[in-house]
């Protein structure tokens, strides 16, 4: 129970010159509702069903009623009876309860039962009054926070710690959750089924905007972690900012009679950048839709034409619902905070992170996997609490170089056990072309210069062909298929696309 401090701001009410306790503010409590609900207990033990799922012995005023309270749930839970008969052995020699009156106590709360029906609703009472308890608690310590002198105590921080501990004293013990019965289950699947029935590209989850790939995912599923995994410079970033790009140009929604936004197609999507700034994504965006090499936009060497080209295309993509964070080395709480922000603000439906490696975790140690598996978790978490789905991006470890066959697979993940334990989907991105621009052939010791041209010229045939190619691997997903998708890349433009293998061309 939170009691008043002395000289603390809540008691600044007081009249001066007075010493009128009457005039101090309590913290909310309800000490009969409490008793009422104990008694009830005790008449019929299945009235402690009803509250067991939300109510802790923490959320008493009263201490000892919560002592009492968990007890009786102890006894309850092991198939016992909990009444004053069977809790006098526990609290005989408790000197808290002797200054009361003792075990009479307890016949004393058995008389204060009202109505075992209303059990729920005393428990609801007793809940609710402990959550202003801490919202009180709360305001103190952002007032306390706000005064500390600490240069390194950002106000930003504060802000974000403050939010974080509101979101979880709002989700913590929620008595809306529990079991959902089945054919309410059943209806949200056949919904889900309809809303993707109608849509264009028939998939269920948000459409990557690839072809091949919706149709192996069924686009990117809300609650799900998907990983996107590569060695550097493979375009793990290119094909996010492509699905960004295609998932944010996608977004339509409509009203329904109540007032609701509902979305038909696409996503309003959170991009968290840690290795990259918000202009050079930004960069990145423009580059592939209007064609222009970022290298020339960066060293400014565009073309009247080209420049007019970014300008009328800037225009076009201005109001894409696309939100980009570049703070660097977010920790997962810090993510959450403003991932929940966003979706409060402006309906949130793609979360995108690159890379996984750069977060930081909470709780610092020497162990690098541990720190790693906390953050998987905690995406996943995030995942399933803001129903959308998270498309990390990963690092691979060196083992995949030392392969003949350079295409990645599961243990080739950084710290892989914690993130494919988490993942729902794991894909990776193999580009053959990558490894062939840095095996040109050369001249060998006593190699004629025909024989050299010969496997020089195999080697541009070869690069050439799988110039423009790239690899999606699907190694796992936990609700489909696995398999490879072929895709289409252009370096210069930073752009994936949809493999003609026809004609070897983007469509």
């Amino acid at each position: 129970m939170i009691t008043p401090q002395p000289n603390s701001t809540s008691i600044s009410a007081l009249p001066e010159n007075e010493n009128n306790l009457s005039s101090l503010r309590m913290p909310p409590h309800n000490f009969e509702a409490e008793k009422a609900l104990l008694g009830a207990i005790f008449a019929n033990n299945n009235a402690y069903d009803r509250v067991a799922d939300f109510l802790r012995p923490t959320h008493f005023a009263d201490p000892i009623h919560g002592r009492i309270y968990e007890s009786s749930s102890k006894l309850i839970e092991r198939g016992q009876i909990a009444d004053p008969i069977t809790l006098k052995s526990f609290f005989e020699q408790d000197s808290a309860l002797t200054d009361i009156g003792g075990a009479q106590y307890l016949v004393e709360i058995a008389a204060s039962m009202v109505n075992v029906i209303n059990a729920a609703e005393y428990g609801r009472t007793i809940y609710d009054l402990h959550l202003k308890r801490q919202l009180i608690e709360l305001g103190e310590n952002v007032v306390n926070s706000a005064y500390s002198r600490d240069v390194d105590d950002l106000a930003i921080t504060q802000i974000e710690k403050a939010e974080q501990t509101l979101y979880d004293l709002a989700t913590t013990g929620e008595f809306e959750g529990g079991f959902k019965e089945f054919k309410s289950s059943i209806v949200s699947a056949i919904e889900m089924a309809e809303a993707a029935h109608k849509r264009d590209g028939k998939v269920a989850g948000v459409a990557t905007g690839l072809r091949d790939i919706d149709t192996i995912l069924g686009g990117l599923h809300p609650s799900d972690l998907v990983i996107l995994a590569a060695r550097p410079s493979m375009g793990k970033t290119a094909l996010a900012t492509n699905i960004a790009f295609n998932a944010a140009y996608d977004y339509k929604n409509e009203t329904d009679s109540e007032g609701r936004k509902k979305i038909i197609d696409g996503a309003v999507v959170g991009f968290f950048s840690l290795e990259m700034s918000a202009e050079q994504l930004a960069a990145r965006i423009l580059s592939e839709q209007t064609e222009i090499a970022s290298d020339k936009m960066r060293k400014g060497k565009l073309t009247n034409d080209e420049f007019d080209r970014l300008v009328v295309a800037s225009q076009q993509l201005h109001n894409l619902p696309i939100y980009i964070d570049d703070t660097p080395a977010l920790s997962v709480s810090m993510l959450r905070t403003r991932a929940r922000r966003l979706k409060r603000e402006h309906g949130l439906g793609l979360v995108i992170v690159d890379y996984l490696q750069l977060m930081e975790s909470s709780k610092r140690t020497e162990n690098r996997v541990q720190e790693i598996a906390e953050i998987t978790r905690g995406l996943k978490t995030l995942a399933k609490e803001l129903d959308v789905p998270v498309l990390a991006l990963s690092q691979l470890s060196r083992a995949v170089e030392q392969r003949e066959d350079r295409r990645p697979q599961l243990s080739d993940l950084r710290e892989s056990g914690a993130i494919e334990q988490d993942a729902d989907v794991v894909t990776f991105i193999f580009r053959e072309a990558y490894y062939l621009e840095r095996a040109e052939p050369i001249l060998r010791q006593d190699e004629s210069a025909d024989k050299h041209g010969e496997r020089l010229h195999r080697w541009e045939t070869h690069l050439n062909d799988v110039r423009h190619h790239a690899e999606l691997i699907i190694a796992k997903q936990r609700h489909g298929p696995t398999g490879t998708v072929k895709l289409y890349f252009d370096g210069m433009f930073t752009r994936f696309g949809n493999l003609d293998t026809q004609h070897t061309d983007v469509i």
